[in-house]
């Protein structure tokens, strides 16, 4: 079975034994980040630092002057590793290790650019701005993020590219010094919270023959009792969450915001696949991180899994804590997989970060009856040298 551990340019760089090392946990791939999210990242082994702070939104490679010239929304550039290029860099010294290199690549999912431009974001039924979330309905958003994958996927040397965050993002954030957690919203909370109500999504529901402030209306009402703890749990499952967020908005209301995202999610995915193909070679693997509920949002972007393997190679699945099992989020897509599909199951392996690298072996063969066929391993320069020591073993169990 083939895996891939995910890297940063920042764990190679200045490491002359990080590309041996990674090689050496027994994967056949990398999937190296090209373009990223701001992060404050440990590297436990690199010989010149310990901690890295990447302040923005960024790519790892000199963006093409002009490709951008005279747009807007643009990539920022990276300042914190040195070099002009540190994912060729990388890139080179892992494909020296004998590792092939994808690109991993975070598209709608940027603070920066929504702080310097407010009204491409995401806006909530109460009228507050996400700035992490810049909203996909919109067509400079779309056309920067189209943009933004095809050249963030064909750097030197990589043979295919994962794509994550490409759809729906919404409140979930992973922000410094968090205070949203007094209030359990459940994932219909979640996702009620993270309707969007800028201008082009309010064309969009009036297209549909809604009247968007009702809707907004609507939305802040279905929360009331979200607010005063009188919802009921969803049980935290796909079907669950969904069920509730019928009840809280009405079956008929439910579907209507459902038909707009996933139009716009699919038309998202679609374009994004089709601009890296163009700009690929002709078996470059195009890969999209993802969820089978099409609810759902943030880096494993909700999807209706007929419709992403009838664009893409395949998806990346969240799986780690039994999630393979315990929700199914496997099963869903092997009806459609063809001779080519990718069906890759997505485990944490840092166990400070929730990670099991201890029951890696026995996880990944529970994938894999479910229908996984390629493992990603998050992240091996996370991860402690106890953690990689695990990982080498169950990667030898399973070969």
């Amino acid at each position: 079975m083939k895996a891939s551990a995910f890297v940063y340019p920042w764990d190679v760089v200045g490491d002359p034994d990080a590309a041996r090392r990674i090689a050496d946990l027994g994967v056949q791939q990398v999937t190296l980040a090209s373009a990223y999210h701001s992060t404050r990242a440990l590297t436990p082994r690199h010989p010149g630092h310990r901690i890295v702070t990447a302040r923005h939104a960024a790519v790892l490679y000199p963006p093409s002057a002009e490709r951008w010239q005279g747009r807007e929304l643009r990539p920022y550039e990276q300042s914190w590793v040195p070099g002009d290029d540190p994912y060729g860099e990388a890139a080179a010294a892992l494909a020296d290790a004998g590792l092939e290199v994808h690109a991993w690549v975070v598209l709608a999912h940027n603070t920066r650019l929504g702080e310097e431009h407010p009204r491409i974001t995401v806006r909530n039924a109460y009228g507050d701005r996400y700035p992490w979330a810049p909203c996909i309905a919109r067509p400079e958003v779309r056309a920067y993020l189209v943009g933004l994958a095809a050249e963030a996927a064909v750097r030197p040397g990589a043979r295919g590219i994962e794509l994550e965050s490409c759809g729906w993002y919404g409140l979930a954030h992973l922000h410094a010094h968090d205070k949203i957690g007094g209030v359990p919203l459940g994932g219909a909370g979640q996702y009620l919270m993270s309707l969007c109500f800028c201008e082009s999504c309010e064309a969009g529901y009036a297209e549909l023959g809604a009247d968007p402030e009702e809707l907004r209306e609507l939305v802040v009402r279905a929360l009331r009792p979200v607010w005063t703890g009188e919802a009921t749990a969803d049980g935290g499952d796909r079907a669950g969450e969904w069920a509730e967020v019928e009840k809280l908005l009405g079956a008929d209301h439910a579907a209507l915001f459902a038909a707009w995202r996933n139009r716009i999610a699919s038309g998202l995915r679609a374009e994004a696949v089709a601009a890296v193909r163009a700009a690929a070679d002709e078996d470059f693997q195009v890969l999209l991180h993802a969820d089978p509920a099409p609810h759902r949002l943030g880096a494993n972007v909700g999807v209706d899994p007929a419709d992403v393997l009838a664009q893409a190679d395949g998806v990346v699945l969240p799986c780690t804590g039994g999630e393979a099992v315990r929700s199914g989020v496997l099963p869903p897509f092997v009806p459609y997989r063809t001779e080519r599909t990718v069906l890759a199951a997505n485990f944490t392996v840092v166990a400070g970060m929730g990670g099991s690298p201890a029951t890696l072996a026995r996880d990944a063969a529970h994938a894999v009856e479910l229908g996984a066929d390629e493992l990603r391993l998050y992240h091996a320069g996370l991860a402690s040298d106890q953690d990689l020591a695990a990982v080498r073993t169950a990667l030898a169990e399973l070969s």
